[in-house]
């Protein structure tokens, strides 16, 4: 069985507990992680050490929470007061919990499914997406990834263009993967709505309802927007229904041409805002 999960953020229990309900076998099953798998919940380390055990059974993207624990542990980014990294960083395994994450990837296509943490951008088609994945994957393998990361952060260029170089290129590239919610018309990124899909100014939508958007039709599966919460489309997954928050962590089967949800319960490890 496959199965697409949302965002653990450090949720460990609710993961035992789904992994429970779904009598999860990494003999058999094969799981696909959306992203955010650490930070803000409270047993961030127990998640890294539980996935790792199930090797090629469970396939992890990178969010925006694993990139600020990868900027924190080289220095360049502050931790914030809300931050659950602790123990990863004072682990004395951390070097190889930093090594894990840079192996994972920003974007995968499985089982005719893409899968991304964040969203696409609407000038890309599949094969773009993944090849810029395939791009930053090398970044993050390479002795270039602390500097990088010194100029990660950013909210421009905030449009895609093929002539974009270096910096301004990555920069772009993980801004959608990780960090998208809405749209102009146009494909500009806006990083500053963060509510519903029913939130944004009339010059704004959600990047999956963009006019024109080149993975129309492609299955995408994407996490990050906990306030747009479960959207259940033919072609679209979204699947953070705000574990952290005291919500719910979910996953949907989809092998076998057919798709079921299924979610458990989550204690609220902090509030939102």
């Amino acid at each position: 069985m496959i199965y697409l999960i949302g965002d653990l953020q450090g949720c460990c229990d609710a993961f035992e507990r789904l992994l429970a309900h779904i009598a999860f076998s990494p003999s058999r099953d094969r799981l696909y992680l959306l992203g955010d798998l650490v930070n803000r919940g409270p047993c961030s380390l127990q998640v890294l050490e539980r996935l790792a055990q199930f090797g090629d059974a469970a396939t992890c993207l990178l969010g925006n929470h694993d990139l600020h624990l990868l900027a924190v542990a080289h220095g360049v980014r502050r931790a914030h007061r809300s931050d659950t990294l602790d123990a990863i960083l004072a682990s004395p395994r951390r070097a190889h919990w930093l090594r894990w994450l840079r192996a994972q990837r920003l974007a995968v296509q499985a089982h005719g499914w893409l899968m991304v943490h964040a969203g696409v951008a609407p000038q890309w088609d599949a094969e773009q997406a993944l090849s810029l994945a395939d791009e930053l994957h090398r970044l993050f393998d390479s002795d270039d990834l602390p500097a990088f990361l010194r100029v990660m952060y950013g909210n421009e260029p905030a449009r895609w263009s093929g002539d974009l170089q270096g910096a301004d290129r990555w920069r772009l590239a993980i801004n959608v993967f990780t960090r998208m919610r809405f749209c102009a018309a146009d494909g500009t990124l806006d990083f500053q709505v963060k509510e519903g899909a029913d939130a944004a100014p009339s010059h704004l939508m959600p990047w999956f309802d963009v006019p024109g958007r080149r993975t129309a039709g492609q299955p995408i599966a994407f996490g990050h927007w906990s306030t747009l919460g479960l959207l259940d489309r033919p072609d679209l997954l979204a699947l953070d229904t705000g574990c952290v928050w005291g919500g719910r962590l979910t996953a949907a089967r989809i092998d076998g041409g057919r798709r079921e949800l299924v979610s458990v319960a989550c204690e609220q490890a902090q509030r939102p805002g």
